[in-house]
Order: C-alpha cells, then structure tokens, then sequence
C-alpha cells in the first residue's frame, strides 16, 4: 500500500526547523539539564524555584524536539526551482499580485510550517493560496478573506 506524500515544504524551511532542533538539543536543552541538577544539589526541591522552573522548561523542550522530529519525518521537501511548468502557480512561487485598484502585493506559497503573511509568505493551505493554484499570468482569482471577497490578478510569477 503506498502511503501518501507528507505535506510540502522548501529546503529552507526544512533547514530552519533543523537549526531549532539542533538549537534546542544541543544549547538550551543542556543548559537546563545543568540547571537542574545544580537546584536539585541545593535541598529541598518543593520550594526551589530553579529546580522547579527547570523541570517545567526541560518538558517544554522535549515536548518541542518530540514535536519537531515528528514533524521534519512526515514532511517532504519540494525545491521550487525544479518546477517544471514556470509559467503556472504552484508550491514555491513568487507571484505579484493587482487588485481593481491597482494595488500591488507579493506572496510567497510555502509549506505551512514556514508560513509569515508579514513577510508575504502564505502557507500551501491558505485560500489565497487555493485560488492561485494552476494560475497563468493574466488571470483573475477570487478569494475569500475574513474582510470579504477580493479580486486579483496575477500579474508575474517567478520560481527564482
């Protein structure tokens, strides 16, 4: 039975999610192992605010690296710039956008795990991003947003 490709994400997406784990393995999770066992060298551990905040924050940490290791195994990284029709919306494109007043904006589509609308990044999942999908050059895409329904059309698109 062939199982289902995991969600997409760029290689650079994929490699910030590393350098958090490695981050969190390697610095700060030794450095509150430390911590701790010098709180718990101290006495008495019921009132021992170190010892005690450490504790919470080790279990932080490995909740984040158990969440980070599952999540960099099930997703599957997409390189944009192997896109073999350029001329189309899909993972990875950066397209300039016009609304009917002529304003315009760029967006990024990335995996989810990558996604900042400030930073004009918007997640594979998103309705902007369902509307552009398999778009061309010239063409108008509706898409529903919390403010209402809006109008673009998609005036470029690069994989660059």
């Amino acid at each position: 039975m062939a199982t289902k490709p995991g969600p997409p994400i760029t290689p650079q997406g994929m490699a910030a999610l590393k350098a958090r784990y490695d981050h969190l393995l390697g610095k700060e999770r030794p450095e509150i192992v430390e911590i701790v066992s010098w709180a718990a060298g101290n006495g008495d551990r019921s009132e021992n605010g170190d010892y005690l905040y450490g504790r919470k924050r080790m279990r932080e940490i490995d909740r984040e690296l158990a969440y980070l290791a599952r999540r960099m195994k099930a997703l599957r990284v997409v390189d944009p710039s192997n896109q073999p029709d350029k001329g189309r919306v899909f993972f990875g494109a950066h397209v300039e956008l016009a609304d009917e007043d002529d304003e315009r904006i760029h967006v990024t589509l990335v995996g989810d795990d990558e996604q900042d609308a400030s930073k004009g990044r918007i997640g594979w999942k998103s309705p902007m991003a369902h509307a552009l999908k398999g778009a061309s050059v010239g063409d108008l895409r509706t898409v529903r947003l919390p403010g209402g329904v809006k109008e673009w059309e998609v005036m470029a698109i690069d994989y660059a």
